[in-house]
């Protein structure tokens, strides 16, 4: 039995659920979305609660129950409070900047490299960090993922764009000599 779908979901103040057959919308005051929802499993909202069921217990019914209970979730944190990722550029001579809605990385390349912010994503940019924030969970955390993909840190300087609190495992270099 899945411990994530047993939990119950508070809905805070503020959020309006809207349960349809094939559709959950989820209004906040950052926004709208919407959550998919599967045939196998039933949503009941009573009392600023949300609590998910399966209609059985097939396998497809057990993998879904979780699963949908993870993304109402983080819709429902999504419209009330949003999401935040932030990326520290480390290494000298790399910069970042950000023109209307593209943020270009001067990372040592020939060249730079132009991202485009996707609709409902905002940057900000604070010398060598960048914080991208928004209500799709899962649009932040794909963001952050290509823009670290760009330039990923290297385990001997540790050059390179990586997550804010993340550990980079550092190697030694070469001995000098006998």
């Amino acid at each position: 039995m899945s411990r994530i779908g047993k939990e119950p979901i508070k809905v805070p103040q503020g959020v309006e659920i809207k349960i349809a057959k094939d559709a959950i919308k989820v209004k906040g005051p950052k926004g709208e979305l919407t959550v998919a929802v599967h045939p196998k499993i039933e949503v009941n909202y009573e009392n600023d609660t949300i609590q998910l069921e399966r209609v059985d217990n097939s396998r497809i019914a057990r993998e879904q129950y979780g699963l949908r209970r993870t993304l109402l979730n983080n819709a429902v944190i999504g419209v009330h409070k949003g999401f935040e990722k932030t990326l520290e550029v480390l290494g000298v001579g790399y910069k970042v900047d950000l023109q209307g809605k593209t943020i270009v990385l001067n990372v040592g390349y020939s060249h730079p490299v132009k991202i485009d912010l996707p609709k409902g994503i905002d940057a900000k940019i604070e010398k060598s960090k960048i914080t991208l924030s928004g209500i799709d969970k899962q649009g932040v955390g794909e963001l952050a993922a290509v823009i670290r993909r760009v330039r990923p840190p290297e385990p001997y300087k540790g050059k390179g764009i990586k997550y804010e609190n993340e550990q980079i495992r550092r190697k030694a270099g070469k001995s000098g000599g006998k």
